[in-house]
This record gives structure tokens, C-alpha cells and sequence, in this order.
């Protein structure tokens, strides 16, 4: 069980941090937090890590991996490089590189496909990439330290490529600008597709996390490939939510990427996420839990008992109690500015994004929050003829 200490901007540590004994060490410290995600392959995986640290996980996947259905295709690419020998061979994933192998193997070229990779400087793009090639009984001579393709390019190039063979693994979508280098530095490249990248199985799902960041219902958003990324924005193109999508991701959702080249569409539109040292899930898992409860966490100031805001939930004493998106919406923006009086058409057009309602919702709405707060409700107060307000004392 993961035991990050989750702290907030109060008094109580010489940087202005409270300690750990006042910010109290949660042992689900993503209780509140729905956390996207993006990725299809080992998706189950990353979200029993979430769900350990008590998050939400919601799926949607953006894209699928499709192995080839014509694997006439790989065998020409597989035939090409058995022509002759091959100076050069790049792994870019561990699924593909072992589905090649195997691809081989059915079609008794395993030994022979072998034999010339183990006699190429084979290079690979990552820990999985390397320990694929590895399991295959071949040896990697270099890897890049970022795992990135930009760094695998440059240590390529770096090489006297001049009348050289070069055996690309693809990963899901040709790297036309990476394939396009390698031939302006002289050398011959063999693309081998072994897998390719298609659209979501669930289209309607991704509609929805698209409708989720607009209305700030998900607080982290996590992908693990560009072309992910890429397809959630792109949906949100379609939907005609771009905008509302990048604002939404500059100002209040997390986006969490594997590595910087799988962060790079999202950049481009401005957005700054977040990304672990190194590419593993486990890694990412724990930059969300690292970055995530900061984001959204709100201590309130309240006499006599410890009111936290979260997410989806509030801690009273260290207690969580879950709340409705709707209430946690409305808690939410009263707990940005506590005591600020905050009128029913402002909440309505906070938290009813995109969404067809009067200001009885917000009655409502308020209503039902009080209801879950139970013996603490007083602490949202009605104001006359203005709104509401959180009852806190001036921090």
C-alpha cells in the first residue's frame, strides 16, 4: 500500500509545508481523484496501481493496437532482410520485436531472421525493447538512457550510415521523419510493421472523457503513447471541444505522460504535463500520486475540526467521505476562495459546464452536499439573496 504523505500550502515546516503529523499520511492519498486512461495494452494493469492508492479509474481507451491481418506484409519486410546482411536493427517495443520473432518462427525463418539480427548492432529504444531482444537470445549494443526515439535517432546518426542496411521495427505507425533521416544519412532502412495503430473500440467512451475534462469531473487524464495523445485531442477536435479541452487541461487536469515524446501533442497545444524519470507504469503511477492531490486538495480552516477538500471527497477528521461529481463540483469552487460568497448563477456556470440547468439545480444540488457532510453540513451557509459560501475563519 502506497503511504505518500499528502501536504497543502499551510503553516507548521520552515517552507511553509506542514509535516507529515499535521498533514496526516493517507494511505490512499488519490482517495477523491478520478484518474483517465488512455492506453489499451496494460491499461488493467495501471489501474489496479491507481485503485490501490484509491483513485477512481475511468477507461477509454484512444486508440487499439491491431496486429497485422495481411502478415504478407511483414514476411516481404522479414524476406528483405534476410536478402543480405544487415549492419543495423532497431527494436522500438518489446510486444513488437517478440511478435516478429514469433511471426518468424510459424513461418520457419525464426533461425535464419536470428542469425542476421544477432550479427547487426542491435539497438533499442527501451528497458521493454531491450528486454525483448534480450529474451530472444540477442544483445542490445546501445539503448538511450530517455528511452526516447529523438535519442535513438541521434546516436544512429552519429554512426558513418553510408551504404548501410538498417532493419526498423515500427511501433503502430510508420516514424516517417526518423525513416526519412536514416536514408538522408546514406543508409538503406528496411520498415518492418509488425502492428499498427487503429480507432477506439469504444468511440463513445472517449466522448465521454472528452465530456468529463470539459466539466472537470476527471482530474488526471494519463496517456502512454503520442498517437494516444494525439487521438484524445483529435476526438476533441471533432467534438468541437478543443478549446474547452486545453483550458480545461492548462488550468485544472493533470495530464500525465509515459515520457516527454509521448507529451509532445499535447505541448503543442500549450498544455504542460506531467512525466516520470523513467517509462514505466509504475512510474507514472506514482508522478500522479506525487502531483495529483496538490492540484486538488483544499484545507479548510474550521475551528475545532479537519475539513480537507479532495477531488471527489472530503475528509472530515481524516475520514473520507465520497461525494457526487455535481456536489464535489460545487464544494470545489467554494473551497477555491473559502468565504467568498458565490452566487447560484456563478456555481451554475462553474459546475453545470456545457449543461442546460436553472438555478434550482444548484438548490439542489447544494442540498444533497449538505446531506452527505451530515452533522458538518453547516459549514456551506446560505447567504440571502446572494449564494453560499464556505463558514471558515480567515486563513
Amino acid at each position: 500500500m502506497d503511504t505518500t504523505t499528502i501536504e497543502s500550502d499551510t503553516p507548521g515546516s520552515p517552507t511553509g509545508v506542514p509535516t507529515a503529523a499535521q498533514a496526516g499520511a493517507l494511505p490512499e492519498p488519490l482517495v477523491g481523484c478520478v484518474v483517465a486512461i488512455t492506453s489499451d495494452r496494460r491499461r488493467e494493469e495501471l489501474a489496479a496501481m491507481l485503485r490501490r492508492r484509491g483513485a477512481e479509474v475511468m477507461t477509454a481507451p484512444t486508440m487499439r493496437i491491431i496486429p497485422l491481418t495481411d502478415d504478407r506484409v511483414l514476411r516481404a519486410a522479414t524476406e528483405e532482410c534476410l536478402r543480405g546482411p544487415l549492419d543495423y536493427a532497431v527494436a522500438t517495443t518489446g510486444i513488437g520485436w517478440r511478435a516478429w520473432i514469433s511471426t518468424a518462427e510459424g513461418w520457419g525463418l525464426a533461425e535464419p531472421l536470428s542469425a542476421v539480427l544477432t550479427a547487426a548492432t542491435l539497438a533499442a529504444r527501451g528497458p521493454k525493447a531491450t528486454g525483448a531482444v534480450r529474451q530472444c537470445g540477442m544483445r542490445e549494443t546501445y539503448s538511450p538512457p530517455s528511452e526516447s526515439s529523438t535519442e535513438l535517432l541521434a546516436w544512429l546518426l552519429a554512426q558513418d550510415l553510408a551504404g548501410s542496411r538498417i532493419a526498423v521495427q515500427l511501433h503502430g505507425s510508420a516514424d516517417t521523419a526518423f525513416l526519412d533521416a536514416l536514408r538522408g544519412a546514406g543508409a538503406e532502412v528496411v520498415p518492418v510493421p509488425v502492428y499498427q495503430w487503429g480507432p477506439p473500440q469504444d468511440t463513445a467512451a472517449v466522448a465521454r472523457l472528452v465530456e468529463a475534462v470539459v466539466r472537470r469531473q476527471v482530474h488526471a487524464v494519463a496517456f502512454t503513447s503520442a498517437p494516444g495523445a494525439a487521438a484524445f485531442l483529435a476526438a476533441a477536435e471533432n467534438d468541437g471541444s478543443l478549446t474547452r479541452v486545453v483550458d480545461a487541461m492548462q488550468a485544472d487536469v493533470l495530464a500525465a505522460c509515459i515520457g516527454p515524446v509521448c507529451a509532445a501533442p499535447l505541448e503543442a497545444h500549450g498544455i504542460t504535463p506531467a512525466w516520470p524519470d523513467r517509462g514505466r507504469l509504475g512510474s507514472l503511477a506514482r508522478v500522479i500520486t506525487q502531483e495529483l492531490p496538490p492540484r486538488v486538495r483544499r484545507r479548510l480552516n474550521t475551528p475545532g475540526r479537519d475539513i480537507v477538500v479532495q477531488g471527489n471527497a472530503v475528509l472530515i477528521d481524516g475520514r473520507p467521505v465520497p461525494l457526487s461529481p455535481l456536489p464535489a463540483g460545487v464544494l470545489r469552487e467554494l473551497a477555491r476562495q473559502p468565504g467568498r460568497v458565490l452566487s447560484r448563477a456563478e456555481l451554475l456556470r462553474r459546475v453545470w459546464t456545457g449543461m442546460r440547468r436553472d438555478e434550482h439545480a444548484v438548490e439542489a444540488t447544494v442540498a444533497r452536499l449538505r446531506t452527505s457532510l451530515g452533522e458538518h453540513a453547516d459549514v456551506v451557509a446560505t447567504v440571502t439573496k446572494r449564494g453560499y459560501r464556505l463558514a471558515v475563519e480567515p486563513s
